[in-house]
């Protein structure tokens, strides 16, 4: 039996980017809401998401007084989505803009008026006008299921990151070294920025300043959910956190294909700052547990517990049974930067939205979560837990 929603500590859910691997977010939450009682409330009042996560995040949130039924439509999207339905696959787009990039380099200037990128991702904002209803996140907000949305972006001019969140009246703005969050009417235009991979696709622009994918700049992913007065945080996670193999001492190692340099650079985007921010927040929590009741009262850091829900499994391993799904133009896209190559599969791990790959990831999702379900429902109803 769960206590009232009120009487637990504030819970507060973070969903990382990933690109496709957020489709395992997606069969964790689907898992959850099996493992909650039918009918119960959003368990996650502040919902903080980046890219890939921010679509999830988004998702959830307006849907946040059905979350049961949210829960099971996100995953179901997942579960049919597919490369076109968010970019532009045709080879002649892909040739127009591979051409555009080698014009840009070798001509000064060239490309001042025109954005230049390698996908258009036009499609993907026609998909999530069709899916996420932004006028139900206020009606979730004045009914007490929902108490703030976050989405952060990185701003090109200001080099910051900016947390845009959409809550109760009562949540004020905040302001650090590079990285802020500011209250605002949630709409499309922040999803679409927070995903733009730059280069890959195109900023957006918000008020003054164009935008691109919150990953880039946000030093402190936690930091939205705890601004926000979250007291504890689940975090689901895209990677699988054993260390890869080192090389033997006479082993060859070939050059690191492009593929292979631009999976790297994405997965330290996407997931390295998540870890590094646990880490930093543990050793709060460990320096808080050694104070005297009279020391914690004296400062004003306070201890949040966290528990991370990460894939059991090597996700790379699983993007390489699917590449075929990719559609034609895309697999020698991926081939020409080495990314069909098993070095390369950490990239398209990131980039292989198809049926077949997502519906593998939302399972092990769901596998992961029940597996570790009584720690789980206890981290939600407010129980002692280890911190994981």
């Amino acid at each position: 039996m769960h206590e009232p929603l009120a009487s637990r500590p504030k819970l507060g859910l973070v969903l990382p980017g990933g690109g496709a691997r957020a489709a395992y977010q997606a069969g964790v939450l689907s898992a959850i809401a099996e493992l909650l009682p039918a009918g119960d409330c959003n368990p996650f009042p502040i919902i903080s998401g980046t890219s890939a996560g921010a679509i999830n995040a988004a998702f959830i949130a307006t849907n946040a007084a059905h979350f049961r039924k949210g829960a099971e439509h996100l995953a179901s999207d997942w579960r049919h989505i597919n490369t076109e339905r968010g970019i532009r696959t045709d080879a002649y787009t892909i040739f127009k803009n591979i051409s555009y990039w080698l014009l840009a380099l070798m001509h000064t200037g060239f490309g001042r008026r025109n954005p230049i990128v390698l996908l258009d991702n036009a499609p993907l904002r026609r998909l999530l006008e069709q899916h996420i209803v932004f006028a139900r996140l206020q009606e979730a907000i004045d009914s007490g299921n929902l108490e703030a949305l976050a989405i952060t972006c990185s701003g090109y001019t200001s080099a910051r990151a900016i947390t845009f969140f959409e809550g109760k009246p009562e949540l004020e703005s905040w302001w650090r070294t590079r990285r802020q969050g500011q209250p605002s009417e949630l709409r499309f235009d922040h999803i679409m920025a927070s995903v733009s991979l730059p280069g890959i696709f195109p900023a957006v622009r918000i008020g003054q300043e164009y935008f691109g994918d919150g990953s880039l700049r946000q030093a402190a992913p936690l930091s939205p959910a705890v601004h926000l007065g979250a007291e504890r945080i689940l975090v689901i996670g895209v990677r699988n956190e054993q260390a890869n193999r080192l090389p033997a001492p006479d082993e060859p190692v070939p050059y690191p294909p492009l593929g292979q340099i631009a999976g790297y650079l994405l997965d330290v985007i996407f997931s390295d700052r998540v870890y590094t921010d646990l880490e930093r927040l543990r050793r709060i929590n460990a320096t808080l547990g050694h104070m005297s009741k009279r020391e914690l009262l004296e400062q004003p850091l306070r201890s949040i517990d966290t528990l991370v829900i990460v894939p059991s499994v090597d996700i790379r391993d699983i993007a390489r049974r699917h590449v075929n799904e990719f559609p034609h133009s895309m697999r020698l896209l991926m081939r020409a930067m080495g990314g069909l190559h098993k070095t390369g599969s950490q990239l398209l791990s990131y980039l292989l939205f198809e049926a077949g790959y997502c519906q593998e990831l939302i399972e092990l999702g769901r596998n992961d979560t029940f597996a570790q379900s009584d720690k789980l429902l206890k981290f939600i109803a407010g129980e002692p837990v280890a911190a994981g």
